[in-house]
């Protein structure tokens, strides 16, 4: 490179110039400077240091080693006896871990493997070649399964690989189900840090609490005796809420005798005895190691007048359903399913009873004022406080500490007409019973409601009563469907109109997402249309529509703000067919997509988000 005045020649290698400063940029330079001492190890020739590891001799380059490793530049610093040395003792190191750092520095190649990974690590950390320290790290982050996971975690915990260590305790979280029943042995040998991280975890799939429990008892037998400040620490992170009483008494280890973890087991027992107010008594203690956003789908069936049992389990993040292994205590349809503190309430609805799956004799069907709870975490139904009237094609939604059930209709005793209904009540977790809340203006069946900004919100529906049949198809007769919306006060306790629907819908859907209520389409809507509604300015927006309309779907809201909508009916050739279809809409883009399908077709499901373990 020549420069004069202001001007320069490039002569050689691509060069940017800044000021007065030259920086030379050439990949040919460096890999050919490597080449060249490479050929000069192998060749023997300008050798000025020997390392030597169990009798093994590595004729190597001092200058070399110092400009790539902390270690060496510290040992043949100016003030050190090992500076003029012809041969360096690492009896830290073995021959393999420290001929494949050699090669790494004179290549820039690192040969690793899983069996290798230890001692390589081992060579680099101790010789402070940060770069094969980081490429190692690497390895071990993306190489994770439920084979290597434990000794990768305590690979990482030992050389203080914290993006490792982190990936490595996840990998175990989630694989803790196979782990336990294949791997235990390997568990046993897990770092405490790397343990207690695994106990901390929310998301722990498929594996019960006692089993947690028992893993970590036999990991202080195995590693113990530790000072019970340690061992305190360790059991601190399980959740004995989850464990059943009976479970819980038979517990019997010197660790668990403390008064830290008897004081926790003392909170457990007490918590199972709160009866209907568990669920909003709720702790870490008590809260379920799972993801909270599935979405169950709770009744429904291939027909609508003959609903099944069975519930499936909808996973937004790789799109697939799974059926649980309880059922619905009863086959119903019209009837409502809400979730609270991880507890699931199925109320109302319509009870069909004989009939067939074969749809050849429609079923009996008798109004319901029954309450079920479900807990996933023992998989467990108990039937509570029933409502104080019978009701279906009613509402209901959570709000504080408080379900409410809100207008439908049911049938008069001794006959099958149905009478629709105003009055309000409320279940109060606290103590279990339902109360009266204050009646809506008029009867109403078939409306939607959504809860925001702590007030519920009640649209559409129909106000007149019908007689005839107790069909779950709604065919009495189209009526006229509502435009209203009301609000109510939950501190005020009173009924207020906001700005009408565009138009009137009848079993429809609404929900709440990002401080906006959306409403679906209803029954005997001529369009596709949904729309927004906005408590700021009580206005309401068209959105895009749906491209086929149907009705009788499920509906859920994620966390995310987008609206799930699974299968429905849908008039297709003058006849009614129920689809499979699961569509998703983007609220904040007002678009639709279909993402996935239903295993069967489905129609009449009630949805919400509950946590499974």
């Amino acid at each position: 490179v020549t420069k004069d005045r202001g001007t320069t020649t490039h002569t050689g290698p691509h060069i940017v110039e800044s000021r007065s400063r030259l920086f030379p940029r050439s990949s040919s330079q460096r890999s050919g400077l490597l080449s060249g001492f490479q050929r000069l190890r192998s060749q023997g020739n300008m050798c000025d240091v020997v390392l030597e590891v169990d009798g093994v001799s590595y004729p190597c380059h001092r200058a070399l080693l110092a400009s790539s490793s902390e270690y060496f530049w510290a040992l043949f610093g100016e003030t050190t006896a090992e500076r003029l040395a012809g041969s360096i003792s690492l009896p830290a190191l073995t021959p393999e871990g420290l001929d494949t750092v050699l090669d790494f520095l004179y290549s820039g190649w690192l040969r690793i493997s899983s069996p290798t990974l230890p001692v390589v690590l081992e060579a680099a950390r101790y010789l402070q070649v940060e770069t094969a320290v980081s490429i190692c790290e690497r390895f071990m982050t993306d190489g994770l399964n439920k084979d290597n996971c434990c000794r990768y975690a305590n690979l990482a915990e030992h050389h203080a690989l914290s993006d490792a260590l982190e990936a490595a305790n996840q990998t175990i979280a989630t694989e803790m189900r196979t782990l336990v029943q294949e791997g235990r042995d390997d568990l046993l040998g897990l770092n405490m840090q790397s343990l207690m991280a695994v106990l901390d975890a929310d998301e722990i799939p498929g594996v019960k609490e006692v089993e947690l429990v028992k893993l970590a008892l036999d990991w202080l037998d195995e590693n113990g005796p530790l000072p019970l400040l340690k061992s305190n620490l360790l059991l601190s992170h399980l959740r004995f809420g989850l464990v059943a009483p009976a479970d819980l008494n038979s517990l019997s280890h010197r660790a668990m005798a403390t008064p830290l973890i008897r004081s926790q087991l003392t909170r457990a027992l007490e918590y199972h005895g709160l009866g209907s107010a568990q669920p909003i008594r709720q702790s870490k203690q008590s809260t379920l190691r799972a993801s909270p956003n599935h979405v169950l789908l709770v009744g429904g069936g291939r027909s609508p007048d003959w609903p099944e049992q069975e519930m499936l389990a909808f996973d937004p993040r790789n799109r697939t359903f799974s059926p649980l292994s309880s059922g619905v205590p009863l086959r119903l349809r019209n009837h409502c399913a809400v979730s609270v503190g991880g507890f699931l309430f199925v109320i109302g609805g319509e009870e069909a009873n004989g009939g067939g799956d074969d749809g050849a004799r429609p079923p009996a069907a008798a109004t319901s004022k029954h309450v079920w709870r479900y807990d996933p975490r023992f998989d467990r139904w108990e039937a509570m406080e029933p409502m104080l009237e019978r009701r279906d094609q009613f509402t209901c939604c959570a709000v504080g500490e408080a379900i409410y059930a809100i207008g439908g209709r049911h049938t008069r005793p001794g006959d099958d007409a149905r009478t629709s209904v105003a009055s309000v009540e409320f279940y109060d977790l606290a103590t279990g019973a339902w109360r009266r809340g204050a009646a809506m203006p008029r009867p109403l069946y078939g409306h939607a409601s959504a809860v925001l900004d702590n007030g519920v919100y009640v649209s559409g529906g129909r106000s007149s009563s019908q007689g005839g049949s107790n069909r779950g198809d709604h065919q009495e007769g189209r009526g006229d469907s509502s435009r209203e919306v009301q609000f109510w006060d939950l501190k005020g306790r009173v009924w207020e109109k906001r700005a009408p629907m565009s138009i009137g819908r009848f079993a429809h859907r609404m929900a709440a997402a990002h401080g906006f209520i959306y409403a679906l389409l209803g029954m005997y809507e001529p369009f596709c249309d949904i729309e927004q509604y906005d408590s700021r300015s009580d206005h309401w927006t068209r959105l895009r529509p749906l491209l086929t309309g149907s009705f009788d779907y499920g509906m859920a809201s994620t966390p995310a703000g987008n609206l799930l909508v699974f299968g429905g009916r849908r008039w297709s050739d003058g006849r009614q067919v129920i689809v499979r279809s699961v569509l998703e809409y983007d609220t904040k883009t007002d678009r639709w997509r279909e993402i996935c399908q239903l295993p069967r077709p489905l129609a009449g499901a009630e949805c919400t988000l509950l946590p499974l373990p």
